[in-house]
Order: C-alpha cells, then sequence, then structure tokens
C-alpha cells in the first residue's frame, strides 16, 4: 500500500511537471520570441539522458524501450541541444504513454549535406495508434484524440503541436505514419552543423 502511494505521487509530479513545461513551450511559441541556441553538444550524451528520463516515465510498464544509434554521427554537432532534446523526448514519453505491450524504439541516423548535416530522429511505437481521420489534425494545439486516455494520463493536447513548432525552428521536418491497434512512428528531420 505504501509502494503503492509512493508510485502515485511520483506519477502525479510527473503528469504536473509534464503540464507546466507544455504551457511553458507553448507559451514560448506564442509569444513568437524562440531564440535557437548554436552550442556544441553530443548526441550520444543527449540521448543517453533521454532514455533516464524516458525510463523513469515509464515506470512499471511492460515495454521495452530499443535504442538503435548510428555510431558514425559525428561526436560534436552545433545547434540548440536543449529543443532539440525537449523534442526527442516528447515524442518518446508519448510512445510510452499510449503502449501498454510491446516496444518503444528510438533511431538516431544522419545524412551528410553541404552546410552540415541532416539529424534523423524516428520513434516507433506499438500502441493504440491513430486513426487515418484524426492524423490531419494530430498536430493542432489542444487537439487529442482519446480524451479519455489523456486526462487519465494529464495531457493537455500540446504536446505534439509544440514538438511540430520546435521543429519548424529548426528547419526541419516532421511526418506520422499510423495504424490503430499497430502502432506509430514518427520522424523528425533537423538540420544541423558539424
Amino acid at each position: 500500500p505504501v509502494k503503492e502511494k509512493v508510485q502515485d505521487i511520483q506519477r502525479a509530479g510527473r503528469n504536473l511537471m509534464g503540464v507546466v513545461s507544455d504551457i511553458l513551450d507553448f507559451s514560448e511559441l506564442q509569444s513568437g520570441e524562440i531564440e535557437l541556441e548554436e552550442e556544441a553538444y553530443n548526441i550520444s550524451s543527449t540521448i543517453n539522458d533521454v532514455i533516464n528520463m524516458a525510463l523513469a516515465y515509464k515506470n512499471e510498464k511492460k515495454i521495452e524501450l530499443i535504442v538503435d544509434c548510428d555510431p558514425n554521427i559525428p561526436g560534436e554537432l552545433l545547434g540548440d541541444e536543449k529543443k532539440l532534446r525537449r523534442v526527442i523526448l516528447k515524442l518518446m514519453n508519448n510512445a510510452i504513454k499510449f503502449t501498454e505491450t510491446g516496444c518503444v524504439t528510438l533511431s538516431i541516423g544522419y545524412r551528410k549535406e553541404n552546410y552540415g548535416i541532416n539529424l534523423s530522429v524516428t520513434i516507433k511505437d506499438t500502441g493504440i495508434g491513430i486513426p487515418a481521420i484524426h492524423k490531419d489534425r494530430i498536430f493542432e494545439r489542444f487537439y487529442r484524440v482519446d480524451k479519455s486516455h489523456s486526462k487519465a494520463s494529464g495531457g493537455t493536447g500540446l504536446g505534439l503541436s509544440i514538438v511540430k513548432h520546435a521543429v519548424q525552428y529548426h528547419h526541419g521536418k516532421i511526418a506520422l505514419e499510423s495504424e490503430p491497434n499497430k502502432g506509430t512512428t514518427i520522424s523528425v528531420l533537423f538540420d544541423t552543423s558539424v
């Protein structure tokens, strides 16, 4: 009983932290005052931090987290690591939230360009998926496919909207593929420098 109460408190704290984070991110986007920082960072360190936070979010769910990171990605990249980390973490947490069995896979790759590299991030889950009628609206503010599930898990309907706008500020692209009861794959492409 005590362990369950502690877990409930931890879960409520994480949900509250997620809501506050979404509101702060949303306010920043609404004001149009987003500034991208240009700093050196190591993608391996970023992914390690994201996975540790995702493991805490996963809690006792019986799902597997898989990471597939291209070992040839340059050791040092230039860009806004904090925003990149928040995008990946929001997508990972979303995948975990809507997956009860199976796995969530995070894949990181890259492609060299003459201005730097394109960093590709793909999160694939075996969760509940998204019906076709919702796919065009899934990135809208406050839009929730399953209001009962989102309400129970503390969702605001802002996460994917924030992700989309953050990716656009990085001059990147985002794509979604999903099938009900089979899962969802979200792919993001970021421009970055080396």
